[in-house]
């Protein structure tokens, strides 16, 4: 049985930093194309980055290129999301999503992915 468990979301002001984790059990990060995306309430889940196989290659929404990373670590399984020079409107659902196929012209669409988290919420105040 597949499981995604993120965590590391909260509350925090304008300007300040978040790191989000993703604990997979039940398949390996480094065979998946592994994503955050995120969501607000009477919004489509939108792309915000992700991490191919081999993790040497990674994709970003361009509005948190720069300011959020992403990486992944084989060895515990899981998958971080580094968040920087937060603004009120990174605010959402975080949600953390493992693509088997890899399937790159559709790395920013969620219909791609096959699994997926619970989610973790973050909040940032201005």
């Amino acid at each position: 049985q597949v499981q995604l468990v993120e965590s590391g979301g909260g509350l925090v002001q304008a300007g300040g930093s978040l790191a989000l984790s993703c604990a997979a059990s039940g398949l390996a990060v480094r065979t998946y194309t592994m994503a955050w995306f995120r969501q607000v309430p009477g919004k489509a889940r939108e792309f915000v980055a992700a991490v191919r196989r081999n993790g040497g290659h990674t994709y970003y929404k361009d509005s948190v290129k720069g300011r959020f990373a992403i990486s992944k670590d084989s060895a515990k399984n899981s998958v971080y999301l580094q968040m920087n020079s937060l603004s009120p409107e990174d605010t959402g659902v975080y949600y953390c999503a493992a693509d088997r196929n890899e399937i790159l012209s559709a790395i920013g669409d969620p219909n791609t992915y096959d699994y997926w988290g619970q989610g973790t919420q973050v909040t940032i105040s201005s």
